[in-house]
C-alpha cells in the first residue's frame, strides 16, 4: 500500500480522527451560518474547527482557509490580531439577550425546570469568560511573514502553515 493510501486509510480507521472532522464540518457550517445570521456568532466555530481540523485531518484544514466567505475572520482565527472590543461587547450583549429570551419563553411556557434554569446561564457564563479572555492582545514575538506569489494575490495556504509552526 503507499504511503498516501496508508494515511487515508489510517484517517477512515481511526473513529476519533473521524469525529473530529465531523465536528469540524458541523462548526463550519454553524459558521457560514453566522456569517449572515446575526447574533449567531461566527468567529469561535471557525476557531473550534480549525483546531478540531489540525487535530484530525490536516488536509480539511487547509481547505477551510482557502473558503472566501471566511477571510475577514480568519486574522482573528491565526492570531494576527486580537478580537476587536466592539466584537465582544456585540456578542455578550447578543448571547444574554438570546439567554433571557430562552429564560423567559420556557418560563412562560412552563417548561422552564430547575436544572435548565441553571444550565442556561452557566453556560452562558462559560461563554462569557471566553470571549472576554479570549485574545486580548497581539502574541509576542514575529510577526508572521509571508509574501504573494503574485501582486495582490493573497498569501497560500503552505505559507500561512509554515508561519503557524514558526510562531507556535
Amino acid at each position: 500500500m503507499s504511503e498516501i493510501g496508508a494515511k487515508a486509510g489510517s484517517f477512515w480507521s481511526s473513529p476519533r480522527r473521524l469525529l473530529l472532522a465531523g465536528v469540524g464540518v458541523v462548526c463550519v457550517a454553524l459558521a457560514f451560518v453566522g456569517v449572515f445570521l446575526p447574533g449567531l456568532p461566527t468567529t469561535i466555530f471557525l476557531i473550534a474547527a480549525s483546531y478540531l481540523f489540525a487535530r484530525s485531518f490536516p488536509r480539511l484544514e487547509e481547505r477551510f482557509f482557502r473558503i472566501r466567505v471566511f477571510r475577514p475572520f480568519l486574522p482573528f482565527v491565526r492570531g494576527d490580531r486580537p478580537l476587536p472590543l466592539r466584537a465582544r461587547i456585540t456578542a455578550l450583549i447578543v448571547m444574554w439577550v438570546a439567554v433571557a429570551i430562552s429564560l423567559t419563553t420556557l418560563a412562560a411556557g412552563d417548561r422552564l425546570g430547575p436544572w435548565l434554569g441553571v444550565a442556561i446561564p452557566a453556560a452562558a457564563l462559560i461563554g462569557s469568560y471566553f470571549i472576554l479572555t479570549f485574545r486580548k492582545s497581539r502574541r509576542m514575538g514575529p510577526e508572521p511573514t509571508a509574501t504573494p506569489a503574485r501582486e495582490g494575490e493573497e498569501r497560500s495556504v503552505q505559507a500561512f502553515v509554515a508561519d503557524r509552526g514558526r510562531s507556535a
